[in-house]
C-alpha cells in the first residue's frame, strides 16, 4: 500500500474587511477563516491553497496502481472564539491566482498577489469574475464585500464538513473527486462537468455562515510557510500490495502464537527523494523444535494478510500516516515487505515505524523502536 504526499506551491488568506480587501497574507505562517467585525458587521475571510499541477499529474500517471483517494490535511492551531460548530465548504477555484509577497501585518499594505478584491493583484487591475459566471462556476456575493473569489459547483466538486463542539479540527478533507477533475481537464483535456483547469482550492465557511453577523471565532492553520513541522499537505493514497499466496502458504503464515519480527534493510537514514522498500523478517518468537541441517531462524515466515505498518512521529508521536486500508503489507518470496516514499517527510525529523498483525490469536502491534531519520540534502 503506497501514501504519497504533496506540499502546496502556495496558500494565502483573503480577506473582506473593508482596510484589507485588497491586502495579500501570501507569506503569512497562519491560514485563518474568521469573520472580522466592522462598524457592527461581521466580515469573513477565506483559505485558498493550490498543489502543482504537474507533481499531482505525475504521482497520477507514475507511481498510482488501479484506483486512488485523495485528501487534503490541514493542521489546526490556537482557535479562538468558536461557535459550537463550524460547517466548512471546499471547492475547486475556477480562476488563476497570484501567490504574492504580503503579511498580514505589513506596512504599508501588500497589495501584489492575491486578496478579496483581486486575484492578481491590485496593480494589475483585474478584479474577481463575479458580474457573469461561467457554466458550473458561481460565487458568493455581498453588497458590502463583493469579491471573494469564484468556484465550480456540482456533482464532484463541493467538499462539505461540520465540526461539532469537542472535536478535534485539524482539517481533513477527502478531496478524491476534485483532483480527478483536475487531472482529467489538465492531462486528459476534459472539459466542465467531467474535468476542470487546476486553480486550487477555495475553503470557507458555509454561506449560512458566512454573512450572518454572528461572531463564529476564528479557525487557524499552519500555513506553507511555517517554521513548525506542520505545513498543509495533500496525500495521495492508493492499494500498491500483493499478498504471493504461491509462498505465503498455510505452512508458513503465523496464524498463532509469539512472533518475533525486524527490519531487514532499515539504513535509518534517507534522504527525502528517496523511494524505499522495506523488508520485515517475521518468524516464531520459540520455533518448532525440528532435526534438520539448518537453523530454523533463516525459514522464511509470513504475517496474514491482515497486516499493516504505521508511521509516527518520533518525538511528538503523532501519527503520520495511520493503519488503513492503503497501508496492507505484501509478501513475496523474501517476506513480508512495503514501500515508502520519503518525500512528504520532514528533515531533520525521526521517524517510527509500526506494524499491525490479525491472526487466531487476535490483533497485535509491533512498537520495537524501529526508526530511522531524514537527513538534510
Amino acid at each position: 500500500m503506497a501514501h504519497y504526499f504533496l506540499f502546496p506551491e502556495k496558500d494565502a488568506t483573503i480577506y473582506s474587511h473593508p482596510q484589507r480587501s485588497i491586502l495579500n497574507s501570501s507569506l503569512d505562517e497562519i491560514l485563518t477563516i474568521t469573520d472580522e467585525d466592522y462598524l457592527g458587521r461581521k466580515y469573513p475571510s477565506r483559505i485558498l491553497i493550490q498543489f502543482n499541477n504537474n507533481e499531482v499529474n505525475n504521482v497520477i500517471n507514475n507511481k498510482v496502481t488501479g484506483d486512488f483517494s485523495a485528501s487534503l490535511h490541514l493542521w489546526q492551531t490556537e482557535h479562538v472564539n468558536l461557535a459550537l460548530d463550524q460547517h466548512l465548504e471546499l471547492y475547486p477555484l475556477a480562476e488563476s491566482w497570484n501567490n504574492g509577497t504580503g503579511r498580514y501585518n505589513n506596512i504599508p499594505v501588500s497589495s501584489d498577489g492575491v486578496s478579496w478584491d483581486h486575484p492578481i493583484s491590485t496593480d494589475d487591475g483585474g478584479t474577481w469574475d463575479i458580474s457573469s459566471y461561467g457554466t458550473g462556476i458561481t460565487g458568493s456575493w455581498s453588497a458590502s464585500a463583493a469579491g471573494g473569489g469564484s468556484w465550480y459547483t456540482g456533482s464532484g466538486f463541493e467538499v462539505n464538513k461540520t465540526y461539532g463542539y469537542g472535536d478535534v479540527l485539524d482539517l481533513s478533507f477527502d478531496v478524491t473527486l476534485p483532483i480527478i477533475k483536475h487531472y482529467s481537464g489538465s492531462y486528459l483535456s476534459a472539459t466542465y462537468p467531467d474535468g476542470v483547469d487546476n486553480n486550487g482550492f477555495i475553503l470557507k465557511r458555509s454561506s449560512s455562515q458566512e454573512f450572518n453577523d454572528i461572531e463564529d471565532g476564528a479557525l487557524n492553520f499552519f500555513s506553507l510557510d511555517t517554521h513548525t513541522i506542520y505545513p498543509p499537505y495533500l496525500d495521495i493514497s492508493w492499494d500498491d500490495s500483493v499478498y504471493n499466496t504461491e509462498f505465503a502458504t498455510d505452512d508458513t503464515i503465523l496464524k498463532s502464537g509469539d512472533i518475533f519480527v525486524t527490519l531487514r534493510n532499515n539504513k535509518e537514514k534517507y534522504k527525502k527523494e528517496e523511494e524505499i522498500t522495506f523488508r520485515l523478517n517475521v518468524r516464531e518468537l520459540y520455533p518448532t523444535r525440528r532435526f534438520v541441517t539448518s537453523s530454523n531462524y533463516l525459514d522464511i515466515k509470513y504475517f496474514t494478510s491482515k497486516s499493516y505498518y504505521s508511521l509516527i512521529d518520533y518525538a511528538t508521536e503523532e501519527t503520520i500516516i495511520p493503519f488503513d486500508e492503503y497501508t496492507k503489507l505484501s509478501a513475496d518470496n523474501q517476506g513480508m515487505y512495503f514501500k515508502l516514499y520519503m518525500n512528504g517527510l520532514q528533515e531533520g525529523r525521526y521517524y517510527k515505524l509500526l506494524f499491525k498483525h490479525e491472526n487466531n490469536d487476535g490483533i497485535t502491534i509491533f512498537d520495537e523502536n524501529y526508526y530511522f531519520n531524514i537527513t538534510r540534502s
